[in-house]
């Protein structure tokens, strides 16, 4: 068996005998919005340190546990704070949670994450749907030996964001009249913020917004065949916009302030996808 395929069984094994609840979504909660948890019907939590060979986030404000639960009458899993490439983990443990969420039965994975505005027109605390990603310098987390158990060797990329899913944000947020840009984010591997000539060549490339996750684990996702799709909180202009320096502190305030608006998008859109 593929070591690495082993490994996440095993997550899979120590899970089950802590926590009998089978999702149908998984969410994954970035910087400054892992209170969103708090609002959802707790079932079940369970601490990544629970779990025999999980790797355990070592970011501020990245809580680190799964949340199992409802959001309306949709079975969610919450996964509270991820795993970043920076941390030093491979890229087989960065995406391990997603592969082990869709393990326990979820079908649909909505990603969300704090980025840096590229988009001249974008503001610190704006919501974008991710509509397409660019991958810059982080490691395809399908490379190696594939693990035919989860999908194919080489997997299409045409649609990773599920379109359906889209229609049901957009929906959303015009119904709760919530403001929501529409873009292309783009992960580095962090952990220092980019440098303007990076931001310049970023812009050139198409994106609008930037940061440190969430598309290696929408491949890994897209490898498995889950429907996908994500939100991303602009909490800051990248570098070179404005004059401003970047901080962490910057980016856990402006997701703060945004958590209003993103707790009902998420919320009302979560319930939707239920009728999926």
């Amino acid at each position: 068996m593929n070591p690495d395929y082993e490994k996440i069984v095993k997550c899979y094994e120590s899970v089950k005998k802590r926590v009998d609840f089978q999702p149908k979504a998984a969410i994954v909660l970035g910087s400054g919005l892992g209170d969103y948890a708090d609002d959802i019907q707790v079932e079940a939590q369970l601490s990544y340190q629970e779990i025999e060979g999980f790797p355990v986030s070592t970011v501020p404000g990245h809580a680190g546990k799964f949340i199992f639960g409802y959001v309306g009458n949709v079975p969610v899993v919450c996964m509270k704070g991820r795993v970043h490439f920076y941390e030093g983990y491979p890229i087989s443990d960065v995406v391990l949670p997603t592969r082990l969420m869709k393990m326990m039965g979820a079908e649909i994975l909505f990603l969300t994450n704090a980025s840096g505005g590229i988009n001249p027109e974008f503001h610190a605390g704006d919501l974008m749907l991710i509509t397409d990603h660019i991958s810059c310098f982080a490691p395809n987390p399908l490379m190696g030996a594939n693990m035919g158990e989860l999908g194919v060797r080489f997997p299409d990329m045409s649609e990773v964001y599920d379109r359906d899913l889209q229609k049901i944000i957009r929906n959303t947020a015009e119904k709760g009249n919530i403001p929501l840009r529409e873009g292309v984010y783009v992960q580095l591997t962090g952990p220092s913020y980019e440098s303007p000539a990076e931001i310049r060549m970023l812009h050139g490339f198409g994106a609008d917004a930037v940061g440190m996750s969430t598309v290696v684990e929408a491949i890994a996702a897209n490898h498995m065949g889950m429907k996908i799709c994500g939100i991303s909180c602009v909490c800051n202009m990248a570098a070179g916009m404005n004059e401003t320096p970047l901080s962490h502190i910057e980016v856990q305030q402006a997701a703060n302030e945004a958590a209003p608006r993103f707790k009902k998008l998420l919320t009302e859109s979560v319930i939707q996808f239920g009728a999926l």
